[in-house]
């Protein structure tokens, strides 16, 4: 089944946790059919009040034209696309172009790639960077790769998702983008959580100087929207621990197959660990203990730079 560009083509989405959820929602809200499948179909039925259907298995989007996937891990791709009741496994249809939006391996998003190219569908990698706070502010961005005509017939569904649609060549490329920046997620968080508990250790106020840096030529969307967090030591996750020590996982799998040493990335992936189901910006706490201090929410109001969350 070969997608034809078309105003309003009818949609697929597997995976509706924190992410998935605000993105499928953004296609909703700009008056497309979307049809979602979550393996935890409670979790998507709010969807379903603002125009979704909600599928049981995958495979009921695999006549979609086009079907968006965004999962936690490797894995959970292989089972949502190849597996039992996976979006290609339908013997009667196959989706026009399948793009998966998540986190996983090279070697998994090849494999992907090619069981789509055996149903005759096309494939495009296209991860993400955002959470659901940046996602209801307009600012999530995606990396795209894959054929880029393909790319140029489904530009118009990935602009609704953010501010900035990046294509960065054919095949894997844009996984090296997404798994480089998750890199640099880690490295520039240890960092932030580093100099932050300096300060704080030498009588600065971790809002005061957090403050100062976000107002500085360092300061950035990023350090903004994170203050809030290390300044009130409110960890509500956006993106946890597990998550990013599997990315940093990926990032050195990739520079050892490169030769590529990343001194900085190897010795911020042995300090990740803890605090499942909360923020890594609890990394914070780890260093201030490191350190021999124990930290206290400060209780102030703290811009993170964002609009309010819908």
């Amino acid at each position: 089944m070969t997608y034809v560009a078309q105003e309003r083509p009818r949609i697929g989405w597997v995976g509706a946790g924190r992410m998935g959820f605000r993105l499928a929602a953004r296609l909703l809200d700009a008056g497309h059919d979307v049809a979602v499948y979550n393996r935890t179909r409670s979790k998507a039925e709010p969807l379903a009040e603002r125009g979704a259907t909600l599928v049981d298995r995958p495979a009921d989007l695999s006549d979609r034209d086009v079907v968006f996937t965004m999962v936690s891990a490797s894995p959970d791709l292989e089972a949502v696309t190849t597996g039992p009741g996976g979006v290609l496994t339908s013997p009667d249809a196959a989706p026009g172009v399948l793009i998966d939006s998540s986190t996983v391996s090279t070697r998994m998003s090849a494999l992907i790639r090619s069981a789509s190219a055996a149903r005759g569908t096309d494939f495009l990698a296209a991860p993400v960077s955002g959470n659901p706070k940046v996602i209801a502010g307009g600012k999530l961005t995606v990396a795209v790769s894959g054929s880029r005509e393909v790319f140029g017939r489904v530009e118009p569904l990935l602009a609704l998702l953010g501010r900035g649609v990046t294509y960065v060549g054919e095949g894997e490329a844009a996984r090296l983008v997404k798994i480089a920046h998750n890199v640099f997620l880690g490295v520039v968080t240890q960092s932030l959580a580093e100099i932050t508990v300096l300060a704080e250790k030498g009588g600065v106020s971790r809002a005061a100087f957090l403050e100062f840096l976000n107002d500085s030529v360092l300061g950035s969307d990023y350090t903004r929207y994170k203050s809030p967090a290390l300044v009130n030591l409110d960890f509500t996750p956006t993106f946890t621990m597990p998550l990013l020590r599997k990315d940093l996982d990926l990032g050195m799998s990739v520079a050892r197959e490169l030769e590529v040493p990343m001194p900085l990335a190897a010795a911020t992936a042995q300090l990740v660990a803890g605090h499942v189901e909360e923020d890594f910006a609890t990394l914070i706490l780890e260093q201030a203990r490191n350190s021999g201090i124990t930290l206290t929410s400060q209780n102030v109001p703290v811009d993170d730079g964002l609009p309010p969350q819908a």
